[in-house]
This record gives C-alpha cells, structure tokens and sequence, in this order.
C-alpha cells in the first residue's frame, strides 16, 4: 500500500496519461487510491484533472468522511467508496469516459469475454450497468452486484469503471478496454466477426483459475 505522498504523484500522473490519451476530457474522470486499511486519496471535484497537483487531492475514509484535504472530494465518490468496500483486493479505481466504450453502452453493449485475448485476459467479460443518475448512491447500488470476479464494468449513457491491484494495473485495463472498443468497431465496419472458440477461451484462462481477483471474470456469459 503506497504512502499518501506517493500515491498522490501516481494519482497526478495518471489523470495526465488519461487527459492525454483522450479517455477524459475538461473535469471528466476520478480516481481513487487505498492508502490505509480504512482511508482513501480522491480527485477533487470541479477541477480539469489535467492540472491537478498533489495538494489538490483529497483524504476520505470508507464512510465517505472527509479526512484530509482542503477541496471537496470527487462527485462519485459513493462508486468509489462503494467498490473499495467490496473488494478489499483492490487498491485502485478509476472511473473515465473512453469514447469508444461509452459509446458501446450508449448502445447497450458490453465486451464479451470471447472477442479478443486481451479482454479475455484482463476482464473476462465487460458487461453494461443500467442507468443511474450519476454521483448517486443509486449507481453504487447498481454496480454493486457486479463487482465479484469482475476488473472493470461499463456504466450506461454514461462510461467506464476499472480498478485493479495497484494505480497503473487499472490505468492499463481503461486503456485496454477502449482499444478493445475501437478493435470491435473496426471489425464492425469491415462487416464480420470472428470470436473465439470456448476452448480458446479455456486456453488463455488456464483450468481452475479464480476469476474472482485482479485477473476479471473469466465465465462466459
């Protein structure tokens, strides 16, 4: 578990790569780090997270209580909250809006878990949870019950949730999922899609795996 001085240079750093690879966009997207057993470090709200720096970050605790910090702490920090509590595994969550993803659960679309290794690898399956007003505890609620065994969800008319082990093993899987988002569409234009085979899938899955940790789900749905 990082120190709130390092996580704050992770946090900083990343919402720079997400700004810069186009998966946020003025004040879209918040991240939060553990950083004790029971508290967080958060992005503020109302601040382009471009150029935030370390002070601008805030302290909560699993309450959602305000520890630390001078500004007021993200508008979904109940997401936040809400899949720090449920998966004690997880250090990291970001939350950004990819283009192409949310795109897809503007459509009402997930990424199954038998288009591409990667996917299948990093997530298993992305699927889309139903609409709810955003900041809510009604979407906390929402994306509760589909937190186990899962790396990431996208939340519809609205974008995409990842967490994982640390900071950067989210980054990767946001970025991921929008260039798997991308690949799909591609696909799409060209006219066919070809998915893997379930014994493809159980190839790259390896018998026995637990689906419910940092490596997403691997059931087919």
């Amino acid at each position: 578990m990082l120190a709130p001085a390092q996580a704050a240079a992770q946090i900083v750093h990343c919402c720079r790569r997400l700004r810069e690879a186009g998966l946020i966009a003025g004040q879209d997207g918040n991240i939060s780090v553990r950083i004790g057993t029971d508290r967080l470090l958060v992005t503020p709200r109302g601040l382009s997270k471009a150029d935030l720096v370390p002070a601008d970050l805030v302290q909560v605790d699993l309450a959602g209580h305000r520890t630390g910090g001078f500004r007021e702490a993200t508008s979904e920090l109940d997401l936040h909250v809400r899949i720090h509590r449920v998966r004690p595994d997880v250090t990291a969550v970001i939350h950004a809006h990819p283009p192409t993803a949310t795109g897809l659960a503007l459509a009402g679309e997930g990424l199954s878990g038998d288009l591409l290794p990667e996917i299948t690898m990093l997530f298993g399956n992305v699927p889309v949870v139903p609409y709810a007003r955003p900041g809510s505890t009604e979407l906390a609620d929402a994306v509760e019950p589909q937190l186990a065994g899962r790396a990431g969800l996208l939340l519809a008319n609205h974008g995409a949730v990842t967490w994982g082990k640390d900071l950067p093993d989210a980054l990767i899987r946001m970025e991921s999922m929008e260039h798997a988002a991308r690949i799909l569409l591609a696909a799409r234009q060209a006219g066919r899609i070809h998915r893997l085979t379930p014994g493809q899938v159980q190839e790259l899955t390896g018998p026995g795996e637990n689906p419910g940790h940092d490596q997403g789900d691997r059931r087919q749905r």
